[in-house]
């Protein structure tokens, strides 16, 4: 009888260890905001460090600052630079607010052509809108030569605002035509039927509820009528100096980047401010929706 012995089972090699999740996903995170830090983070840091240079280049503190705040064209240029934003975004909320309206709760043949044609003027140029309302508008317009130059504003802060609002009205009419189009029509009818008129309806009735997307819309087309350059610029208004305008005049053309840095801050302040503003008011109105 021969004893049999037990062979030892064969080792098997260890497998890799796989790679935590968690780790996983801070390795996707951490990579995309490298990238963001290195090609954004570092032109603003060098934007502002250089506000505390002169135009040599050489540390001289807050002279620079003191230089550029107390300069009447920078004072002129920042109040500018606000009021054509709440001017722009004043009427776009008034006009887009109309559009949305109209095109949510009076419905009519091609209505749908419309909206495409609002949605469309967003992917458009900035800079094509004064172009066009130039040729109408304009020194040399269509408009202005058969009228004996009497409707020639293009070339004035009326028409950057025209032009602003024409370009950012889109970006109200949108959100408050879907809001418009969710709203539930059982409202409406139950209060026609208690009587309200149709102003009443929209001031006590839809209003309310509108409320949120209306102040979302306006806050972001505050904050990018706040940065426009193009439509200034094409607009070719002489007397309209806003901040944009002006880091370019003196980075571009006086070649004072450290002027240019302290106006680059002052806007990148009103900027990340505005932004803060639209983020709170959409978290706000956001959590009580």
């Amino acid at each position: 009888m021969t004893a049999v012995l037990d062979r030892p089972a064969p080792s098997t090699p260890p497998r890799p260890r796989a790679v935590a999740p968690r780790l996983r996903k801070t390795l996707l995170v951490a990579g995309p905001l490298l990238i963001l830090a290195l090609s954004l983070g570092y032109p603003l840091i060098w934007a502002v460090s250089s506000s505390f240079t002169d135009r040599s280049g050489a540390y001289v503190g807050t002279a620079t600052w003191q230089a550029a705040l107390g300069d009447d064209a920078v004072q002129k240029a920042f109040v500018k630079t606000l009021q054509i934003a709440a001017l722009s975004t004043a009427g776009c909320v008034v006009v887009g607010t109309f559009l949305a309206f109209v095109l949510a709760f009076i419905p009519f043949r091609g209505s749908s052509l419309v909206v495409r044609i609002i949605e469309s003027v967003v992917a458009l140029p900035s800079f094509l809108i004064p172009l066009a309302l130039g040729v109408l508008f304009g020194p040399v317009g269509v408009v202005s030569s058969a009228t004996g130059h009497r409707f020639s504003f293009m070339s004035s802060m009326l028409g950057v605002v025209l032009a602003e609002i024409a370009f950012y009205t889109p970006f109200v009419v949108r959100p408050l035509l879907a809001a418009f189009t969710s709203f539930p029509s059982a409202h409406i009818d139950v209060a026609s039927s208690l009587g309200a008129g149709p102003l009443r309806i929209a001031a006590r009735v839809i209003a309310p509820r509108v409320w949120p997307a209306l102040a979302a819309a306006a806050a972001l087309t505050f904050l990018l009528t706040l940065n426009e350059f193009g439509i200034v610029l094409f607009t070719g208004a002489k007397d309209v100096m806003t901040l944009p305008m002006l880091i370019y005049t003196k980075s571009m053309v006086s070649s004072d980047f450290a002027t240019a840095a302290v106006l680059a801050t002052i806007q990148l302040v009103l900027s990340v401010s505005a932004y803060l503003l639209y983020r709170t008011i959409v978290r706000r109105f956001g959590a009580t929706t």
